[in-house]
């Protein structure tokens, strides 16, 4: 990709061009062995860490685009096996799409049980994917004909299935079950299971009741190194006339935690506001968040309508403490005037449910850091 075409160097959208990825070397180099030595890969981390940006970048490596055919599936969005399956479906012929017409024409005959769904342009001949999610009648059927056609492919394929944990939720109880049966049989494909549910995905696969137990190589995403960091942050300021002071780059880490796309968000907004010429100092950043928190005030205020009065306020008690260990402690529940303990656990359960609040090593928190200064800001 031609770089010299991006106004702004620090993307935070989820395919990342190479020459603008900050670091993961070793990381990457990890899942190449793993995947060239035929063993799946549980990549976990708490949300925005850039497990996403991660994979795919993983896919752009001259070592699996030359030899792989890669499939990304986000299943975050699914409740059922039905969605899951759809979702899976579309991102197989997709990137089949621009292959030669014998790789979608096998497709056809492979996936028998959606065949009435593909038509093809009666001018250009290409195939489309003309169907919803109701006309997958059976799912497991659809499922095993997808893993079969992946089977026979004339590469190896891999697929990386983003948000795993989310299986575990399904309206079908044998989700699990059922697709480590088919899974298991697949010797041409690899899987990566990708999740931000630490506790859901970690018993999943470690958990020796559970269908997945210790089929997968457990990786665990750190931050980047704070250093690394703002050695390319300097870096893609200076290759634009720019100037960046490192104090910047640390103050945005600690506040954020080196949380991965919290750093490239903050930083492209400081970036947008350095003109050509100038350095970027410490006294922007109260301007850049500012800016950025103000683009989503719309978002904000609607997930705030969507809480009952409780979760209201135990949502900015929350805020008030950072991080609280125990929600339902006598003198926490004290300090904010919440409701008994009982109520304060059917609101924090309501809370988890619509991924406001997060939780690692047993402390809770909110989520989106750029929420919660709103929150601060606003209430």
């Amino acid at each position: 990709m031609n770089i010299s075409n991006i106004s702004n160097p620090f993307v935070v959208s989820k395919s990342i061009p190479n020459e603008l990825f900050c670091d993961r070397k070793e990381e990457t180099a990890i899942l190449i062995r793993q995947i060239e030595n035929g063993r799946d890969v549980v990549l976990v981390s708490p949300r925005r860490m850039g497990k996403t940006g991660l994979i795919h970048h993983l896919f752009r490596q001259e070592p699996i685009q030359d030899r792989y055919y890669t499939f990304f599936i986000d299943i975050y969005s699914a409740s059922t096996l039905q969605e899951m399956c759809y979702l899976f479906g579309k991102a197989v012929f997709e990137r089949l799409k621009s292959k030669k017409t014998q790789h979608w024409e096998t497709f056809f005959q492979t996936i028998k049980s959606l065949r009435p769904a593909f038509k093809l342009d009666a001018f250009t001949g290409e195939p489309s994917f003309e169907f919803g999610i109701g006309a997958i009648e059976r799912p497991e059927t659809t499922m095993e004909e997808i893993f079969s056609y992946l089977e026979a492919a004339d590469n190896p394929c891999i697929v990386a299935f983003d948000e795993f944990q989310q299986i575990a939720e399904f309206q079908e109880k044998r989700t699990e079950a059922m697709l480590r049966g088919m899974i298991q049989n697949c010797s041409n494909t690899s899987f990566i299971f990708s999740g931000s549910k630490q506790h859901t995905i970690s018993q999943m696969f470690h958990s020796k009741a559970r269908p997945f137990y210790q089929s997968a190589q457990l990786m665990e995403l750190q931050p980047l190194n704070c250093d690394v960091y703002a050695d390319f942050a300097t870096e893609l300021f200076s290759k634009y006339e720019k100037s960046l002071n490192r104090d910047v780059v640390n103050q945005v880490y600690n506040d954020y935690n080196g949380t991965t796309w919290y750093l490239q968000m903050m930083m492209n907004e400081l970036f947008s506001l350095t003109p050509v010429g100038e350095t970027c100092d410490i006294t922007k950043l109260q301007t850049a968040r500012q800016n950025i928190i103000e683009i989503q005030d719309g978002v904000y205020q609607t997930q705030l309508s969507m809480l009952s009065p409780k979760q209201k306020q135990l949502l900015q008690a929350i805020v008030q403490e950072g991080i609280i260990k125990s929600v339902t402690s006598a003198a926490f529940i004290k300090k904010y005037s919440l409701d008994g303990a009982s109520s304060v656990q059917s609101a924090m359960k309501g809370l988890i449910e619509k991924a406001l609040i997060s939780t690692v090593d047993s402390q809770y928190h909110i989520e989106d850091y750029f929420f919660a200064e709103w929150l601060k800001k606003n209430y």
